[in-house]
């Protein structure tokens, strides 16, 4: 009740012209929304529709093999085209370790922390114990937003500044 006054509030802030613009774009994002989903659900398993921190509308899909787990994300902004927008790439070291090998996509935008949100869901319902991951040379441009985007996402982070390089390790709580 108290999101839907905040909601109504911030809307009366808003002039008819706006008014009608957001109604249009949420209009336009609905209608692509539904025709992704026919064409990503042919390939892909739909496991969520969410909306950015920018109130913009993503379906979120996977692919898990047993040996690799490939959490994916697409925009409703845009149609599909055969590709992710955004993913998070990860394999099973054991029974109880997912290694994140690779995190693909335009930052900043929410989608990491989508991806994070869904990986960790995953993992519970498969029993997995532990989320571990790398922190490369490649990656040492944008150390601080990575360790900041973990931390964030409950992992524990260690850096070894001299050789540049670090890991990862979430021990989710279930």
């Amino acid at each position: 009740m108290v999101l839907l006054t905040k909601l109504g509030a911030e809307e009366e802030k808003k002039n008819p012209e706006e008014l009608e613009q957001n109604l249009e774009d949420l209009e336009f994002q609905v209608f692509r929304m539904q025709e992704n989903v026919k064409e990503i659900a042919k390939k892909w398993q739909i496991i969520g529709i969410e909306q950015t921190k920018e109130e913009k509308w993503v379906i979120v899909s996977i692919v898990d093999d047993g040996q690799v787990c490939k959490i994916m994300l697409n925009d409703c902004e845009s149609a599909y085209r055969g590709v992710w927008d955004f993913s998070i790439q990860a394999k099973y070291e054991n029974n109880s370790t997912i290694f994140i090998g690779d995190i693909k996509g335009e930052e900043n935008k929410g989608y990491g922390s989508i991806c994070m949100d869904y990986l960790k869901e995953h993992a519970k319902d498969q029993n997995v114990q532990y989320i571990k991951g790398d922190i490369a040379k490649r990656d040492w441009d944008h150390l601080d937003r990575l360790i900041h985007f973990y931390e964030k996402h409950d992992f524990d982070v260690r850096v070894d500044y001299e050789k540049r390089s670090g890991s990862i390790v979430c021990q989710p709580h279930w």
